[in-house]
């Protein structure tokens, strides 16, 4: 951050009351950033504009990103007169253009407010990112951001390049003819992926990625994007490892660790569905060997008669991701092609009625995800469907291209603020869990049955 010598400016006697506002932070077309005196940050939360402070931010969390947005001007207020819009030009520097900046945060946190900012006529959309309100407060930067998991299962301060490297090169050893294995170099190596990471470290979660195709055609799908105007951040696999493969890497990581996860569906993959044939003899195969380590499935859940076998076969959690519980919603953001979002509400239940834990990665976009419409279903959803868990992620897509494209399909009210909506819920459903990784079972929660006595009134 670059803090510029400015000149001095009346000051508002009241700005002395209010000590808690945090200072907006701005870019400089050279991409400097810098916080702007005289103007407090601004959050959105949909279309309610509203100054941040300390009492409703934290911290940034470590390893989280700024970016400023070409294409837009910062809203601002201005803590002279209180009022609040966009500003287009640095006041104590004539002529510099301004822009916003937001937070990309780390893993573990959900963002409260997004990014105040208008676009210029022509902008492009932005990158695959979460853009978060952001400002400055005393010695740091503060995010508008709401922590729902504290494990440092991605914190990057303990993912030392050498020890991963180390651990290339004894799993080299170990499975020298494991594609699958390689093509998790490449991602802890090249892409900087945390699960890749994480199994040649030996700790917590291990990716399985098998499938080069799916079923879904996401807006911010990160492993392929047919919006020429976006680029995924990843590649997709190029092959499909044999059960073998997928086995040998499982093995591998739950032999050495402890209250061990794999997971099927990440981030360079499609959907883990279109691979069953694979995945179900690598599930068996899995089992054969050891009753030890969680097997976890990440999909779209699309495919119920697809998904039973597999969870016959040994799978023991399911995270579902949805953006909505409402199929309009869903259907605007997620682009099925050959399913339905009944599908996707029938394998949940499917796998509740197995006794499997079942988890929501839920696609949070304040002022959608906190309308009034969207809380509502949810809880209807929660009282009918008990999950075990609700995973709040951060949607990385263009927020207000997003609320555009959910404004299409359905009305949206009022903000509720995404710290009532989680703290109503937890109220409401005092046995659902919240979280941002995947639990071994070892930290499964009560039954299905026991959330749903819970939840009753």
């Amino acid at each position: 951050m670059r803090n510029r010598k400015q000149p001095p400016r009346k000051r508002n006697p009241k700005d002395s009351k209010k000590p808690e506002l945090l200072l907006a932070v701005v870019a400089n077309e050279k991409g400097e950033i810098f916080d702007l005196e005289g103007f407090a940050a601004v959050g959105a939360d949909g279309k309610l504009l509203s100054p941040i402070s300390t009492g409703d931010t934290i911290e940034l969390p470590h390893g989280s990103e700024l970016m400023f947005l070409p294409d837009r001007m910062p809203v601002l207020m201005d803590l002279e007169t209180g009022q609040i819009g966009p500003v287009d030009r640095n006041p104590y520097s004539p002529g510099e253009r301004i822009f916003p900046v937001a937070a990309f945060n780390s893993p573990g946190v959900v963002l409260a407010q997004s990014c105040a900012y208008e676009e210029h006529p022509g902008a492009s959309i932005l990158p695959l990112f979460s853009y978060g309100a952001v400002g400055w407060h005393g010695h740091g930067f503060r995010s508008a951001a709401i922590v729902v998991d504290t494990e440092p299962r991605q914190d990057l301060r303990l993912m030392p390049r050498e020890n991963i490297v180390s651990g290339v090169e004894q799993m080299r050893m170990q499975l020298p003819d494991n594609r699958l294995a390689r093509h998790l170099e490449h991602c802890a190596l090249t892409y900087g992926c945390p699960a890749g990471k994480n199994f040649f470290l030996g700790r917590y979660e291990a990716p399985l990625p098998t499938s080069r195709a799916c079923n879904a055609r996401c807006l911010g799908c990160i492993s392929l994007q047919h919006d020429a105007h976006l680029t995924s951040s990843q590649n997709r696999i190029g092959f499909t490892p044999s059960a073998e493969e997928i086995a040998g890497v499982a093995l591998a990581h739950i032999a050495r660790v402890k209250n061990s996860v794999v997971s099927f569906g990440q981030g360079c993959e499609g959907d883990p569905l279109m691979a069953a044939r694979m995945i179900g003899p690598a599930i068996a195969q899995i089992r054969k060997k050891t009753a030890d380590g969680t097997i976890n499935m990440n999909t779209n859940a699309s495919l119920p008669h697809v998904l039973a076998p597999l969870l016959d076969a040994g799978l023991d959690s399911l995270r579902v991701s949805m953006n909505s519980v409402r199929e309009t919603c869903y259907t605007a953001y997620f682009r099925p092609k050959g399913y339905r979002f009944s599908q996707v509400v029938e394998s949940i239940d499917l796998a509740i009625a197995k006794g499997k834990h079942v988890a929501i990665n839920y696609l949070n976009c304040p002022g959608f995800t906190d309308s009034p419409e969207e809380t509502a279903a949810l809880f209807v959803f929660l009282e009918k469907h008990p999950v075990n868990l609700i995973q709040w992620r951060n949607l990385n897509f263009d927020p207000q291209r997003y609320l555009q494209a959910m404004n299409s399909v359905v009305p949206l009210g009022p903000a509720v603020g995404m710290e009532p909506l989680l703290q109503m819920i937890r109220k409401r459903f005092s046995n659902l869990q919240y979280g941002y990784f995947n639990p071994p079972k070892e930290r499964f929660q009560a039954s299905p049955d026991a959330v749903q006595k819970k939840a009753a009134p």
